[in-house]
């Protein structure tokens, strides 16, 4: 019995060492009022037109290992602006985006790597007109803290990334109507009570 009672105590002073090793993340909502993803694109040349939708998702934020944090964000695409609504509805249109067949576009992160004190690369899969493709973006912290608008614990970022139209099978008028698409993002994150 006495045998039992130190192993037991012996067990639990182990798992009592180990907890604060043990980092858990807190999950975040992406505020949708104030987290977008703004795209603009090279038309033949003369002009950088550009557009926004609003993103949706989650943020499971590991402040402890910021590493081992994720992302989903999932993009509404028929919300789409640019406004130009005649313009709106031509790339919702098949030619472009299809949205009655692609209804949505995610990204989900599956890797987190930091490059600096405020900043890191996220690496993940986008699916974009039903086609799914590694992306890579380049992460700022903007702040962190209590918001006083909503008086939530918020989270702000900004990232930066590039694609090819093409890759996602969008490829109307290439390539006068550039390929490259530059992707400015701009997220904040109230924590979930």
């Amino acid at each position: 019995m006495k045998k039992n009672t130190i192993l037991v105590t012996l067990l639990l002073a182990t798992v009592a060492a180990l907890l604060p090793a043990i980092s858990v993340a807190d999950t975040y909502t992406l505020d949708p009022d104030h987290s977008y993803v703004d795209w603009k694109i090279s038309h033949f040349g003369y002009s950088h037109p550009s557009g926004k939708w609003f993103a949706n998702g989650t943020l499971d934020l590991n402040q402890e290992k910021p590493q081992d944090s994720k992302v989903s964000v999932t993009i509404n695409m028929a919300e789409m602006v640019t406004g130009i609504p005649k313009l709106d509805e031509h790339l919702k249109g098949d030619q472009f985006f299809d949205v009655a067949k692609y209804p949505t576009a995610a990204f989900v992160s599956d890797k987190v790597t930091l490059t600096g004190k405020d900043s890191a690369k996220v690496k993940g899969m986008l699916t974009l007109h039903g086609v799914t493709k590694p992306v890579t973006l380049n992460v700022k912290i903007n702040r962190m803290g209590t918001s006083p608008v909503t008086n939530k614990l918020t989270a702000g970022f900004a990232a930066t990334a590039e694609i090819k139209r093409s890759d996602f099978g969008v490829r109307a008028f290439l390539p006068g109507l550039g390929d490259k698409v530059t992707l400015n993002i701009e997220v904040e994150a109230n924590k979930a009570a």
